[in-house]
């Protein structure tokens, strides 16, 4: 997919950078992935720079083009650091609507207590976008959802103005992380993994 900059989607997107969002059922099969893939064997080659993160669904709802690709995990109890994808194809004839709020929510994000990193992608412009993002804990991901007015605004106008067709939410526990982003690793010394 591709990628916005700035840690948000964005309608001139960053050329130099690319994003993969996969499920596997094991861990093996993630291995066998990474170890012999084309993908990988071509990033490997055209690329200066890669960033790995694995994490286990905690919860997901919603549909990723018809489908649910994480199952239907429900874990309440969660209390570390996690990762959070939310995902939409947003309704041609709301696109103004959609993009006319995307740089106060990418602000409000990037400047909320425990935010630690993130990255928007998409797999359609303009139309199919999705912020996969990292935080410190729960808590401080529903402080930046719901406690900020201004985000609490924007999420009640994609429901009374019906920007939506279809829409994903997911929490993931990460479990481990390799490799560099912009030059650094987002997650040292910010996240311990078990």
């Amino acid at each position: 997919m591709g990628c916005g900059r700035n840690g948000s989607f964005d309608l001139t997107p960053d050329w130099q950078q690319w994003g993969l969002l996969a499920s596997w059922n094991t861990r093996e099969d993630f291995d066998r992935f990474y170890q012999g893939s084309f993908i990988t064997g071509w990033w490997k080659k055209l690329t200066t720079e890669s960033w790995t993160l694995l994490a286990e669904p905690l919860q997901a709802h919603g549909k990723w083009d018809g489908t649910e690709p994480f199952g239907h995990p429900n874990v309440k109890d969660y209390t570390g650091s996690i990762a959070v994808l939310t995902r939409a194809t947003i309704h041609l004839n709301r696109l103004k609507n959609f993009w006319s709020h995307v740089d106060v929510a990418a602000q409000l994000m990037a400047k909320s207590k425990g935010y630690i990193t993130s990255v928007g992608i998409g797999e359609a412009p303009v139309f199919r976008q999705a912020t996969f993002s990292i935080w410190e804990s729960v808590d401080d991901v529903k402080a930046f959802a719901y406690g900020s007015r201004e985000h609490a605004d924007i999420i009640k106008k994609t429901r009374s103005e019906g920007w939506y067709s279809e829409e994903m939410f997911a929490r993931f526990k990460p479990v481990a992380a390799w490799g560099t982003l912009n030059g650094t690793d987002p997650l040292q010394g910010k996240i311990k993994f078990d």
